[in-house]
């Protein structure tokens, strides 16, 4: 299936319309810093692709929250206007990674239990292995970080038994004991510092997060969800806009799934408004779908994946080791239904997209390709972001006629019953 479709269904996804002003809603991943950091890579990565690609980018702040920006693109003699929100739940990350250093712990033998009891590792193994080895990256230093605080605290306490026996002083073993215990957790305090290179505590929050609900959205994610669609809803009356499009990166593309599929549901889509267009990049979506708890977001898939009212168009690579590159979302996790048309599967290619250079100097920078997406390419092929998010065709018109990826995977890893 081409991401036309029929001509009926191309002309309400807006194939053929132009876009003079769009609203873009940016849902980011399970990340916690602050949406200053999406404008500032926004302005920067933008400039530079506007040099590589010889159009013109103007992008400024409009005075209000650091989430919120506009880009002006031109080309061609064509000018276009953008008004990016960044949707904010990077608190209610921040908050699910407050944890101690026992806790951290504990949450890592319970992820590792929740994906291992239901065989859902394995299966997700079988389908790529890039993001499943680094979903046992955390676990693993983790495990290292506490050996070596274990072997820390006994070197402490044989040292401190043997001074304190060849002085002749009493209490060796309670004093060694205290001494032992002291000196691991001083050790594994100072791994915590250095999380900012490692990124141990920070992997084992994320994979905990959707873990630890067996695949369900906990309450307070859903209680900011509703906040997202309400402010799609709103976009989406806007007189004069042309497009209200999208974008969800990382764990943010599922969540941009649900909040659509809601709003869809809930009659807040007008006709004959703008059109409403879905971008979907570097998803990880099977690691929470295959989850037995995850009913809503299954159902969420296979209800958005067969709409003819909106356009959705899922980029991922396979150089980053982080998604699950070219494997369909929705079909994968067994939600694929006799209507299906979305997503369109398409690949970022970044060893053709990134000159031999620049490839060199980023392939083994996992978490930096991790966002590529968002970011420049020195030899762009059809996939540019600024133009997505900030020019002149809607998604459906620029990817008109497309054909999926050829190396996308469609086979079903899993199949559950409660998305009919």
């Amino acid at each position: 299936m081409t991401a036309g479709g029929d001509s009926e269904s191309g002309d309400r996804q807006g194939s053929d319309r132009a876009v003079e002003r769009r609203r873009v809603f940016y849902i980011p991943g399970y990340d916690p810093f602050p949406p200053r950091r999406y404008r500032e890579l926004y302005r920067s990565e933008g400039a530079a692709q506007a040099a590589v690609s010889g159009y013109g980018l103007e992008v400024r702040g409009l005075g209000g929250p650091a989430g919120l920006w506009q880009a002006r693109l031109e080309e061609g003699g064509r000018q276009s206007l953008a008004e990016i929100e960044v949707l904010v739940w990077d608190d209610i990350v921040r908050g699910s990674m407050s944890q101690t250093i026992p806790a951290t712990y504990l949450q890592a033998l319970r992820t590792a239990w929740v994906y291992l009891s239901g065989g859902a590792f394995f299966r997700l193994m079988a389908l790529r292995k890039g993001p499943m080895i680094a979903a046992l990256y955390p676990i693993a230093l983790l495990a290292v970080q506490a050996l070596l605080a274990l072997l820390a605290g006994w070197a402490a306490f044989r040292a401190l038994g043997a001074a304190m026996a060849g002085l002749g002083l009493p209490g060796a073993l309670p004093v060694g004991l205290a001494a032992a215990a002291a000196v691991a957790w001083a050790v594994l305090a100072l791994f915590r510092r250095w999380d900012n290179r490692v990124f141990a505590y920070y992997l084992m929050h994320d994979y905990a997060f959707s873990a630890l609900g067996r695949g369900a959205y906990p309450p307070a994610l859903e209680g900011r969800m509703r906040g997202f669609q309400a402010r799609i809803a709103e976009a989406l009356t806007q007189e004069g806009m042309d497009e209200v499009l999208v974008v969800g990166h990382s764990s943010g593309a599922h969540l941009a799934v649900s909040v659509l599929s809601d709003l869809i549901r809930g009659g807040r889509v007008p006709a004959g408004g703008p059109v409403l267009s879905l971008l979907t990049l570097g998803h990880v979506v099977p690691m929470v779908a295959v989850l037995p708890g995850a009913a809503r977001l299954r159902r969420d898939l296979r209800f958005l994946s067969a709409r003819d009212d909106i356009t959705w168009v899922d980029v991922t690579a396979p150089g980053d080791g982080c998604t699950f590159a070219l494997c369909d979302p929705v079909a994968v996790v067994g939600a694929a239904g006799p209507g299906k048309r979305w997503p369109l599967v398409l690949s970022a290619a970044f060893t053709q997209t990134l000159s031999p250079e620049r490839w060199r100097a980023l392939r083994r920078r996992f978490f930096r390709l991790h966002f590529q997406y968002l970011c420049a390419f020195d030899r762009p092929g059809d996939y540019d972001y600024f133009r997505l998010t900030a020019g002149p065709l809607t998604l459906g018109a620029r990817f008109a006629g497309r054909a999926p990826s050829q190396s996308r995977i469609e086979r079903a890893i899993v199949q559950f019953g409660d998305a009919p």
